[in-house]
């Protein structure tokens, strides 16, 4: 078994908008890091909490929010923080002393009947033709405005647009600067971010939240010695829990790979340790190549920066990645992969290749956003496995324990064992199978979109195979059935 991408859990954007909202019914929810926001209603919805406002409905994960006050009592209980390595909004994107002046207004004139208001939006764009500094003012804040909105409702695409035009008429505008470069982070953008993060410094060279951003970049571009040392610079400005977790944990890869040797190819960043041979490692990315063009023409997908690649020995696998005993391979952000004992690459070692490579492709199209089971099942399909050999027990099982047989649409598989975890990546690989046999990868394609765009994993599905997961495991039993003649 391998394991596939350990999601970094990029939360959505607290978009910290204060209402306008008067009177004893008022609800207040007060996040982790003490600020505070003015609600009509606020309701918990799974793990969001979803909260009326003049401008409609908006969300925020509960995992950021301590409490909510209603009449002054708390009413929903603290939850712990995310566990592993997380992107977090930064502070100053969610709400900076600069704003809150104008903030109310505006934002109850660009966000209402829970849209944008384009039309206003573009009257505040024609007022700023005239040059003055206030009108361009308005027409920042409020394109800022909207791709908070947009960005706590899953539409990258337009928060992205929307930050931008804030940026062009304040260019110097850190809050700006520092959301637009987190934006771009999300979807593992990592040279688009760290561009927008050096003009944030250049005007805001002691913001913490542009130092832990700028680590995040450099991590991701595989760049270890920068990302530690923004990540330090960030712990001497301001403490800060998860900075610390990802320090940790970047400061074991430097140690590690200290004296790793680097190769480089069109698409990737190769280490590997003195124990493999040089010829090995050109091989390695010789085959990264080739499967790199084929999984990109399959996805219609291009990741836009190199991939960081990692060939350990057994022991140094084991040691860094602290993964279950039957992990063979991970994907948490670079493909990290042992290596100990081959001297070319065999059909096996280009299977788990592949096989990883998915998972980044699979990450970034979606935007971090994809289910472990479609990550799973969909890295199987291209590695080229198939559902003949488990297709009898995966019936059996659907009829004597159905709970077993929806285990793997939901929880950790990083915390399961052995057997169960064979089981949850069986179950993927049919799964994946019946919706490709179904509508082929155009239908996985657009599924991918839309968990792109926010859509709940089987809210996405069903969209698009008509299917929710109790349909679908019905629908995978009866392709099972009849591919394979059980």
């Amino acid at each position: 078994m391998r394991c596939g991408w350990k999601n970094w859990r990029a939360w959505v954007l607290a978009a910290v908008l204060f209402c306008g909202a008067s009177g004893a019914r008022a609800d207040t929810i007060v996040l982790k890091n003490g600020k505070r926001i003015i609600a009509l209603s606020v309701t918990q919805d799974g793990d969001k909490i979803r909260y009326e406002t003049a401008a409609g409905t908006l969300t925020l994960p509960r995992a950021i929010v301590d409490h909510v006050e209603r009449g002054g009592a708390p009413t929903v209980e603290s939850s712990p923080g995310a566990a592993g390595l997380s992107l977090k909004a930064p502070e100053s994107a969610a709400a900076n002393p600069e704003l809150t002046a104008s903030q109310s207004e505006m934002e109850a004139r660009v966000i209402h009947g829970g849209e944008v208001d384009r039309t206003y939006v573009a009257e505040l764009e024609s007022e700023a033709g005239s040059g003055k500094s206030l009108a361009n003012w308005n027409a920042a804040l409020a394109h800022h405005l909207a791709a908070l909105f947009e960005s706590a409702h899953g539409d990258m695409d337009l928060a992205i647009a929307d930050e931008r035009q804030a940026v062009t008429y304040a260019p110097e505008q850190p809050v700006f600067l520092t959301n637009l470069a987190y934006l771009h982070l999300r979807r593992s953008e990592y040279t688009q971010s760290l561009e927008y993060l050096e003009r944030a410094r250049r005007v805001a060279p002691e913001d913490p939240d542009v130092a832990k951003l700028e680590g995040w970049a450099y991590y991701g571009l595989s760049k270890l010695d920068q990302a530690v040392a923004e990540w330090q610079h960030a712990l001497a400005l301001r403490p800060d829990a998860e900075t610390e977790t990802a320090l940790k944990k970047a400061l074991r890869d430097k140690e590690e790979e200290a004296q790793y040797r680097e190769n480089e190819s069109r698409h990737f960043t190769l280490r590997y340790s003195g124990a493999s041979e040089p010829a090995m490692a050109r091989d390695v990315l010789r085959t990264l190549e080739h499967h790199f063009d084929a999984i990109e023409s399959e996805l219609s997908y291009l990741p836009p920066d190199s991939i960081g690649v990692i060939l350990y020995t057994q022991q140094a696998f084991a040691d860094i990645t602290q993964a279950p005993s039957w992990v063979g391979a991970l994907n948490d952000g670079r493909i990290r992969v042992p290596v100990q004992g081959l001297s070319s690459v065999t059909p096996e070692l280009s299977r788990v290749l592949r096989h990883e490579l998915t998972h980044s492709f699979v990450q970034q199209k979606t935007r971090g956003h994809a289910p472990t089971w479609i990550q799973e099942g969909l890295a199987q399909w291209m590695e080229g496995k198939r559902s003949d050999a488990s297709a009898t027990a995966l019936i059996r099982m659907a009829s004597s324990a159905p709970e077993q047989a929806a285990a793997h649409f939901e929880g950790d598989w990083m915390k399961m064992p052995n057997d169960a975890a064979g089981v949850a990546y069986a179950w993927a690989l049919a799964n994946v199978e019946c919706i490709l046999h179904a509508g082929g990868m155009t239908d996985l394609d657009r599924i991918m979109d839309r968990l792109a765009a926010g859509e709940a994993p089987e809210v996405a599905t069903k969209a698009i195979t008509r299917n929710d997961y109790a349909e679908l495991t019905s629908d995978t039993v009866d392709y099972l059935r009849k591919a394979y003649g059980n």
